[in-house]
């Protein structure tokens, strides 16, 4: 699956980039801290939602003004603003009622414009996100969040990876060494340090609290239990907040939520249940019937081989153990089969492979 990357000017001059993948009815996710479009689509920790959202939806993602392959500018970044780029965006792309995605304080975002534009929004998912920003908590994550903006100010640039990698702790303890690395490049890549302690400065002040009773969208909140980066009393604040809204509170520390842990899993049933994905379970098929055999047709023998072992549950490391090719080729394979299959996730390959009886087969 691809995603079409465009590009709108604000009023104030400041360009946007957004992107549109997938099809079905229209889905809009916030910004969050940070995001770079093309970075993230290939990310291994954050492909996974676009795949799953893609599949259901015409996905609509914006890099904030600041970061990503939006203008780097550190004048501004306020959540006024920041709701102005929204409205700006969805104009751009032709949007007239859709849902709205938002995590962390993409949630402050989504409430605001929906409260502005209540004809508009059919329904909110929030995970991870919060009423009150760090300096309108309590006095010590007033201190812990100045700190944070000193150190962003001091290393964020450094050679070093050891400044970065706190904040890639703080919002995926319970990553691989493969997802913690890529976060800590997303940070050096996304913006520059003076942006980035700007950015943070602006969301300490984010405080929704006043306007949450006037949201009228059904809405679904989701926060990790364990999230260090926002606390889950700030989930619960928010679903207490909107009329009628339901809250998830699930089992993980990742404040962004990762492909194998069973959060996920969670997350899509309901999410799906919610915004009304339609689920198809497959006709089981036997392996040898002509249907089958055509599917699999189109993949390699060496494709065909890892399909096998992804479907015997061996993940992408054990996989490039098993076959003498680094973890990278493993991925490279992993993307071409999907495409080849018509499938978003891992776990829909799963379901694809072993319903055609090639789960654990000799190759």
């Amino acid at each position: 699956m691809d995603q079409a990357i465009r590009f709108v000017t604000t009023s104030d001059g400041v360009k946007l980039a957004y992107a549109v993948s997938g099809s079905g009815s229209p889905l809009v996710k916030t910004p969050n801290w940070l995001n770079h479009l093309e970075f993230d689509w290939q990310s291994p920790v954050w492909r996974h939602w676009f795949a799953t959202l893609s599949a259901h939806h015409e996905l609509l993602r914006f890099d904030a003004r600041g970061c990503g392959l939006s203008d780097w500018v550190q004048d501004d970044l306020s959540l006024e603003r920041q709701v102005h780029d929204l409205e700006c965006v969805v104009e751009a792309s032709g949007q007239s009622r859709f849902a709205l995605l938002a995590l962390s304080q993409g949630a402050a975002v989504a409430i605001e414009y929906a409260v502005r534009h209540p004809q508009r929004v059919s329904h909110i998912v929030i995970h991870g996100g919060f009423a009150q920003g760090w300096a309108r908590r309590d006095a010590e994550w007033l201190r812990s969040g100045k700190a944070l903006v000193e150190l962003m100010r001091v290393g964020w640039g450094a050679d070093t990876p050891a400044f970065r990698h706190l904040f890639t702790e703080l919002f995926i303890p319970g990553g691989s060494n493969e997802q913690l690395a890529w976060f800590d490049e997303l940070v050096r890549r996304t913006t520059k340090p003076e942006v980035a302690a700007r950015i943070m400065e602006a969301v300490g002040e984010i405080d929704v609290t006043p306007i949450m009773a006037q949201v009228r969208a059904p809405t679904l909140v989701f926060h990790s239990r364990g999230d260090a980066r926002v606390p889950v009393e700030q989930g619960r604040m928010l679903a207490a907040g909107i009329p009628g809204a339901r809250f998830i509170e699930v089992d993980s520390r990742n404040h962004v939520l990762l492909e194998h842990e069973p959060a996920w899993e969670r997350f899509k049933a309901v999410v799906g249940d919610f915004l009304g994905w339609q689920h198809e379970t497959p006709r089981r098929r036997s392996a040898d019937s002509p249907s089958s055999c055509a599917e699999l047709a189109v993949l390699t023998a060496r494709e065909l081989e890892i399909l096998g072992l992804v479907a015997s549950g061996a993940n992408n490391q054990a996989i490039a153990d098993r076959l003498f090719i680094s973890e990278k080729t493993v991925r490279n394979h992993l993307t071409a089969i999907f495409d080849k299959i018509g499938v978003g996730s891992r776990s829909q390959a799963i379901v694809f492979a072993r319903d055609r009886g090639i789960a654990g087969r000799p190759h």
